[in-house]
């Protein structure tokens, strides 16, 4: 008998997947089967088929429930929600202003939190319940330096899905997503044109950087029946892992 993974009749919601990382994974989920919203600061500028957007500040808590609250009332349930929004800016740890480092945790750790707690009030009393996956970064597992609040936020979130998956089971599933250095748009520009992103490429041990549909296919294994057993984990998507020459790339 295949194996094969089926979401048809479940309801996802994936914040920040309009674009980037986030769009591989609602692609992933959609091609699987599931119906996908999408929800960000900003109206993505194309959406496959089917997907509808919600526009939610998710660093907002009222923001982040009403968002969940819109999916329940448009479909009946919300079955997968997915903590994909974050990022940050470089800067100096020493000279970065307080409000800047605000900023960066929040919507790379409590706003996962604010999504997280709307998203289980709803999956708590679900025939079904729920899983919930956090998107989080190697950022969180090593040095960061450069983006040290980013970092820090990430490891938090890891820490956070782990807590989450002891308080809400049985009924929600909770693991998170560690992604490596992903092929977004903006891949080629971060390492300074084609040759550095080439070299960065060749850097990770499988030979490639990750595409975002890499990040999506860990994301639709976690919230599949295949992973029904499996909550509080961390499936690292790094093709192996970093040599040192990330960190000149990152200096230079």
């Amino acid at each position: 008998m295949a194996i094969t993974i089926d979401l048809s009749g479940r309801v996802a919601l994936v914040t920040g997947g309009g674009r980037g990382v986030g769009r591989g994974i609602t692609d992933r989920l959609r091609d699987a089967g599931a119906t996908v919203v999408v929800c960000g600061r900003s109206t993505p500028e194309d959406l496959p088929d089917g997907v509808t957007f919600i526009a939610a500040d998710v660093r907002d808590p009222a923001a982040a429930s009403d968002a969940v609250d819109r999916v329940v009332a448009e479909h009946g349930h919300l079955d997968v929600a997915v903590n994909n929004a974050g990022g940050s800016p470089g800067a100096d740890a020493a000279t970065a202003s307080a409000r800047f480092s605000e900023k960066v945790v929040a919507l790379n750790l409590t706003a996962a939190l604010h999504v997280a707690q709307a998203a289980n009030r709803v999956m708590q009393v679900q025939p079904d319940g729920g899983s919930i996956v956090n998107v989080s970064s190697l950022s969180g597992m090593r040095p960061s330096p450069g983006t040290a609040a980013y970092g820090a936020a990430k490891a938090g979130l890891i820490s956070l899905t782990q807590s989450l998956a002891m308080e809400w089971a049985p009924r929600v599933r909770m693991n998170a997503v560690s992604a490596g250095t992903v092929r977004t748009q903006v891949f080629d520009a971060y390492w300074g044109g084609p040759e550095g992103a080439a070299a960065m490429a060749a850097a990770v041990p499988l030979g490639r950087v990750a595409e975002p549909a890499d990040v999506g296919n860990a994301v639709v294994w976690l919230v599949s029946d295949l992973a029904s057993f499996v909550s509080g984990a961390n499936v690292v998507v790094h093709g192996g892992g970093e040599r040192l020459e990330l960190h000149r790339f990152q200096e230079g």
